[in-house]
């Protein structure tokens, strides 16, 4: 009681494009007040009726989000082997009295039995979860199975690290690979395939930048016809974005990410710490998906400091993948500024840093938009150089985007920040003129 079901309940569902089902307004719904229940018919009665609604809202067709009240792990194990995940809202036991206290509970009149509840439901509450939460965005983080923790904790049957990365931190690897974009080839893949040695049951862990997990979520997606893996990015780049949502890939010279598939992993673990030793650049690069975030949710995710800058932008595109896990329909909007970076990247034969590149593209994105003032704010965020690459490569980069039809690119653009509108058809001469316009 009073933890916050309903609130977080309600925002949760919200992001993940899921229905909420709260289990005490649908009995109320059904049967009439809970106080009047408790009265009428007592609270064993009330439990019968609430192991009805939690058995028939998990087993229900459609995923949902619920609210349960913590007398269901009290006096009955209905959250036992049930295929869904159980997360603790967390609350201590003065905030919760002080937010249930003079309400109709009927379990909230008396402080001294309300504080019994509390001592007695906590370890059954730790027993059953599967997770604890704090608010919304940690809900979220554990839905994708998403979790702050050392890379050293982390176990696997193999472990593929980022060559600079496992000499910084001391990384004993199974087999290093070389850092940035140059790894996801299919050279590189076929050279990770052949090394391993792992059954179907087995558990690949990589550890490294956007490059390095693409890589290795690829390879785990193919070998064997898939094993589990888990990421453990090392940049900022890869915390807020490019680990997480199961997107695995390659590219091939006539563009980025052409090859690849959709393999979402058995966990992703967030380290901050690998983010001591990153390099300005790398640093500058992560950011530029951050600013991209933030446009995208209309927030100024880039001026929190450091572990709730990460913890926000990774519960905002985990919600978009987990309600969008193949990339049909809202997850698209994740590319703003992405056509036109790939396609830059593309031309530069993947020498062009993938921040600067996408700090290029979301200038590009902006101004397409109408959006001058966004334009000039990533300009002061991220000050980008315009890049040195052929203007024709770069254009068939572009037609050749996965996001294209008839060779026709589809962008990503805002009518406003917070309001992304996927899909857009431009002119040509339009998109081809902002492309221009990136190139020195």
């Amino acid at each position: 009681m009073g933890a916050g079901k309903s609130t977080v309940g309600a925002d949760v569902a919200r992001r993940l494009g899921r229905p909420f089902l709260d289990v005490d307004a649908a009995i109320e719904n059904a049967h009439g007040p809970i106080p009047e229940l408790f009265e009428r018919e007592g609270e064993p009665a009330f439990r019968e009726l609430e192991a009805s609604f939690v058995r028939a809202a998990v087993t229900g067709p459609q995923p949902a989000v619920i609210a349960v009240g913590g007398g269901a792990v009290e006096t009955r194990q209905l959250l036992e082997g049930l295929d869904a995940l159980v997360v603790l809202l967390d609350v201590d036991v003065d905030t919760a009295w002080q937010r249930s206290q003079g309400t109709a509970r009927p379990l909230a009149r008396d402080e001294s039995e309300f504080r019994r509840r509390y001592d007695l439901r906590r370890p059954l509450y730790e027993t059953v979860a599967d997770a604890r939460a704090g608010d919304a965005d940690d809900v979220v983080l554990a839905a994708a199975g998403i979790r702050f923790g050392s890379h050293r904790d982390v176990r696997g049957e193999a472990l593929v690290a980022d060559e600079h990365v496992a000499r910084l931190h001391g990384i004993d690897a199974s087999l290093l690979v070389p850092a940035g974009e140059a790894v996801k080839t299919v050279a590189e893949a076929e050279r990770v395939w052949r090394a391993l040695e792992l059954e179907r049951g087995s558990t690949l862990v990589a550890v490294g930048g956007g490059s390095t997990t693409d890589l290795a979520g690829f390879v785990a997606a193919t070998y064997m016809r898939g094993v589990g893996w888990i990421p453990v990015p090392s940049t900022l780049v890869g915390q807020v974005d490019a680990a997480i949502g199961g997107k695995t890939g390659i590219d091939l010279p006539e563009a980025k990410n052409l090859v690849g598939a959709f393999h979402w992993p058995a966990e992703t673990v967030l380290d901050l710490a690998l983010l001591d030793t990153l390099p300005e650049e790398e640093r500058t690069n992560g950011l530029a998906e951050v600013v991209k975030a933030g446009l995208l949710a209309g927030e100024p995710l880039w001026e929190l400091p450091q572990e709730q800058l990460v913890r926000r932008c990774a519960a905002f595109k985990a919600a978009i993948c987990l309600r969008d896990p193949v990339d049909r329909g809202d997850r698209a909007q994740l590319n703003l500024g992405h056509t036109f970076a790939h396609a830059l990247e593309a031309a530069s034969g993947y020498a062009l840093p993938h921040g600067r590149a996408v700090a290029l593209g979301l200038v590009a994105a902006c101004r397409v938009s109408g959006l001058e003032d966004e334009a000039r704010l990533v300009q002061e965020l991220l000050r980008p150089e315009r890049a040195p690459v052929d203007r024709e490569a770069a254009w068939s980069a572009l037609a050749r985007d996965k996001k294209s039809v008839a060779r026709r690119p589809r962008l990503v653009l805002l009518d406003a920040p917070g309001k992304p509108r996927v899909g857009a058809e431009v002119d040509d001469a339009v998109v081809r003129s902002a492309l221009d316009a990136l190139i020195a």
